[in-house]
């Protein structure tokens, strides 16, 4: 499975389910039907999409649009959600996370509180992330067989977010609104606000 095999195989799960939930067993069931080399590769390239957008600059970006409830498992969880959005929303956002305002799934967000969101809504897919290790098990009948599988070809498995580029304060408005002025417009800090 190459790159661009990798986001047709992603971008049809979105057309061809209703739900994340359906969306994750559509793909671990059409994962189970190939080889486990195409497993493998599958895994590869979600770990690759991850790295550019693995950057504090986008965490803080997603930080201001969960209202502040973006901890390091959420920003973990929200790169595959940013992924699974398709190659042109991905890559539109990995070069300047401003552009997650344009982004559709983002913008349907801006105008309800983040408490008034559906589970469905959030901009987490953390089960993206356990698509291709449960398919790759299933084949091989042993649990943990892709990490080892990365393993012999040299590539990581990362599991937290590892950004390399210098942290700032997500909660200094004047910093976000410097660094991020759509995403802080469409997203104003309203966690502390009274009703």
């Amino acid at each position: 499975m190459d790159v661009d095999e990798f986001w047709f195989f992603l971008e049809r799960s979105a057309r061809e389910t209703k739900s994340p939930r359906e969306r994750t067993e559509w793909l671990e069931y059409r994962l189970g039907r190939v080889s486990g080399t195409h497993i493998v590769d599958f895994q590869s390239h979600l770990n690759a999409a991850r790295r550019p957008i693995d950057t504090y600059a986008m965490w803080g970006a997603a930080y201001q649009i969960m209202d502040g409830l973006c901890s390091d498992d959420g920003f973990w969880y929200f790169q595959p959600w940013l992924i699974g959005q398709g190659r042109k929303w991905y890559e539109h956002a990995a070069r300047d996370p401003d552009n997650l305002a344009d982004v559709p799934g983002v913008r349907v967000l801006s105008d309800r509180r983040s408490r008034e969101w559906s589970d469905g809504e959030w901009p987490q897919w953390e089960e993206l992330s356990y698509v291709a290790p449960r398919a790759h098990d299933d084949l091989t009948g042993q649990k943990e067989s892709l990490y080892l599988a990365l393993a012999e070809r040299g590539l990581p498995s990362p599991s937290v977010p590892d950004p390399a580029d210098l942290s700032w304060d997500f909660d200094s408005l004047a910093e976000t609104q410097r660094r991020l002025p759509r995403i802080a417009e469409m997203f104003p800090r309203r966690q502390y606000l009274m009703d």
